[in-house]
């Protein structure tokens, strides 16, 4: 297993940062590597709430379907990541602080198949790719406010 942590201050509301976050469908907007996300439960978004989404990787798409398995608006989202390759399970965590937003997440990969002997790697490569996205978050956020 490998695991991945991380914090970002984003200059937004909790409530902003946290929304965005939990729908999945929006990532596309900030996320280069993800090309299509949708929303495949209906209802509101909550516990039991899944996404399928396409992502690249090494030039490939990756179809993935993520499930949110806890929803404490606007503090804590946990979901679960199933591919064919790898599965993820996380948590997000958010707290107001005098910038705006501190998000932190923790990811545990558990890769599959090729990957499996890779766990270094594909720890080093896990915290660059979330550094990008999270920054892609802040970067689109603060750019559009509303």
């Amino acid at each position: 297993m490998v695991h991945i942590h991380g914090e970002i201050i984003i200059n937004r509301p909790l409530e902003k940062v946290f929304d965005v976050v939990a729908d999945t469908s929006r990532e596309p907007r900030y996320n280069p590597r993800m090309h299509h996300a949708e929303q495949i439960t209906n209802g509101p978004i909550g516990v039991g709430t899944r996404f399928h989404a396409e992502t690249a990787s090494m030039g490939r798409p990756v179809d993935m379907v993520i499930e949110i398995t806890d929803y404490h608006r606007p503090h804590t989202l946990s979901s679960t990541t199933h591919s064919t390759s790898m599965n993820v399970h996380g948590t997000l965590t958010f707290e107001p602080v005098p910038e705006g937003t501190r998000m932190e997440w923790s990811w545990d990969l558990q890769p599959g198949g090729v990957l499996k002997p890779l766990g270094p790697l594909i720890a080093y490569i896990g915290r660059r790719k979330e550094r990008t996205i999270w920054t892609g978050l802040k970067h689109h956020l603060e750019a559009h406010p509303n």
